[in-house]
């Protein structure tokens, strides 16, 4: 905890409304931070072939570029609430952004994939500190009747990352050079430096805490973690548990992470405390954000892959669909704190969820007319639920635990929503591809050559393919005039898998709208004043 924020606890309810030029830039500084290590998560998305093809890596490889930074944020963010016991909160802030401007030009100068994978990851370690931080400066600098605004800002900061990553990253792409997606983030965390090393007074290291501290939990918690984090991110490609690989790190990850829980809730003095969980609010609030990360990040994932897939979109394409998404998300930011005092904050949350409920399920019937004029209305409507949801369940979950608590509840919940997020991404993943099989087998159950309508199709499309091959007669040998009912049957079995995909699409929209349903029906539980 930092001077300023003593001294807030200690005064009047009136002075506590004054809160000092330092401090705001402190919060402003660290809802920069986040802006830019949230969207360093999805800035490499609609880029990844581009970085392949350039670095010659495989798409195993390419995968790696993403996985490896996600691996180590998720595990650097329920750390950070101890590191600024540590060595303070301006400390590791000052290390955080430092490191992550060095590996944003490691990344930018990579010459080889194995350097690209290991600067990822070193980014990610040094970007997972800039997200909690963001939240706990928000907690601790602002009093409570400011805090919306703060929780405001880290919406802005957290939704606005997810549409901009992309569409920075595609534009970029398409324009300059991939090399320049991590360019871009120099200037930044120059600044972000500036602001912090003047905004936040030096606190003395403690370094009792650090020769006392909990190894055991720590490496628990980093093994667990990380090798989750792997099984999710690699198991589609590795047909799950039929991997040898796959099995071994799902052993391992479970028995790191039911042996983390453990030690945490037996020690007295734990590097994380996860006994929050037990208190009502917070705990069901970790749970709504938990179910809230799977479908946001497995809608982030879905949406540019739909768009690549379905309609043939360009990196630069989906960059463009995304910004309608990252603007409304802007705008309801600022105008959540003023609507959650008319309506109270179990109220926003209840109409968040629905919201992003009712776009997923705008989504369900897609078909091959489905592009833009479907998803950006679907997108818009998710991005009002969204920013509701992320300020007012942040409101919620936090209102009443102890400042001494708050590195403790920011690394927990901010460390769920990615868990979240990272199951959702994997089950969005292996919806898509299990679904399209399922849909696929369904439909060719119907096409036999004794159905009257698969042969006038048949015949329709063979007269089309024999009349393009007869228009080039001239220019083409004997050979390519044979196989006409070949290339019609090819035709047909493309046009059943694209309409199984779309199908499969459907389907998963439909599951995360479900999965929000029920988190609007949960957050009538929560405790507290509705208005």
């Amino acid at each position: 905890m930092t001077p300023q924020s003593v001294q807030s606890a200690q005064s009047t309810p009136a002075a506590e409304e004054t809160v000092s030029l330092r401090a705001w830039v402190a919060v402003l500084g660290g809802v920069f931070g986040c802006f830019m290590a949230g969207m360093n998560v999805h800035v490499t998305n609609a880029s990844l072939p581009d970085i392949r093809g350039a670095l010659g890596a495989s798409f195993e490889e390419g995968s790696w570029i993403t996985t490896a930074y996600l691996v180590a944020e998720i595990v650097v963010i329920p750390l950070t609430g101890w590191l600024v016991q540590v060595f303070s909160a301006r400390r590791v802030l000052l290390v955080g952004a430092s490191g992550f401007l060095a590996f944003s030009l490691a990344c930018s100068l990579a010459p080889t994939i194995g350097s690209m994978i290991a600067a990822r990851a070193l980014q990610g370690a040094f970007g997972g500190v800039l997200i909690p931080l963001s939240f706990q400066l928000i907690a601790t600098e602002l009093p409570a009747s400011r805090r919306a605004l703060g929780m405001a800002l880290f919406a802005v900061a957290n939704n606005v990352a997810q549409a901009a990553g992309p569409s920075l990253g595609g534009w970029l792409t398409d324009a300059y050079s991939w090399r320049w997606i991590f360019y871009l983030q120099i200037p930044p965390a120059l600044a972000l430096i500036a602001a912090i090393a003047w905004s936040i007074k030096p606190v003395p290291v403690d370094l009792a805490r650090f020769k006392n501290a909990d190894w055991f939990g720590i490496l628990t918690m980093v093994v667990g973690l990380s090798a989750l984090q792997v099984v999710l991110e690699e198991g589609g490609r590795k047909d799950w548990f039929a991997s040898h690989d796959i099995v071994l790190l799902s052993s391992v990850a479970a028995l790191g992470l039911v042996a983390f829980v453990a030690i945490e809730l037996k020690r007295a003095q734990p590097f994380i405390n996860l006994r929050l969980l037990g208190r009502y609010n917070f705990g069901v609030a970790s749970l709504m954000q938990f179910m809230f990360g799977a479908v946001v990040f497995g809608v982030v994932f879905l949406v540019p892959n739909y768009f690549a897939q379905t309609q043939g979109y360009s990196a630069r394409d989906i960059g463009m669909t995304m910004i309608p998404y990252g603007l409304v998300q802007f705008a309801m930011s600022f105008a959540t704190p003023p609507l959650m005092r008319v309506v109270g904050p179990r109220m926003a949350i209840v109409a968040g969820f629905a919201l992003v409920a009712v776009g997923c399920l705008m989504n369900i019937h897609l078909d091959a007319d489905s592009a833009a004029n479907v998803i950006v209305p679907s997108l818009i409507v998710r991005g009002v639920g969204q920013s509701l949801v992320v300020i007012a369940l942040s409101v919620m979950a936090v209102d009443g635990i102890e400042k001494a608590q708050l590195g403790s509840a920011s690394g927990v919940f901010n460390m769920v929503r990615n868990v979240g997020g990272a199951i959702g991404i994997a089950l969005a993943s292996q919806i898509v591809v299990e679904r399209e099989k399922l849909h696929a087998m369904r439909i060719g159950e119907s096409i036999t050559p004794y159905a009257s309508a698969f042969q006038e199709r048949m015949a329709a499309l063979s007269r089309l393919v024999a009349q393009r091959h007869l228009a080039h007669a001239d220019a083409l040998p004997r050979a390519r005039l044979d196989g006409v009912h070949e290339t019609a049957l090819a035709i047909i079995e493309q046009r059943v898998l694209h309409e199984a995909l779309l199908m499969a699409y459907s389907d998963a929209f439909l599951i995360a709208g479900v999965a929000m349903l029920g988190c609007m029906a949960a957050a009538f539980s929560l405790r507290g004043a509705s208005r």
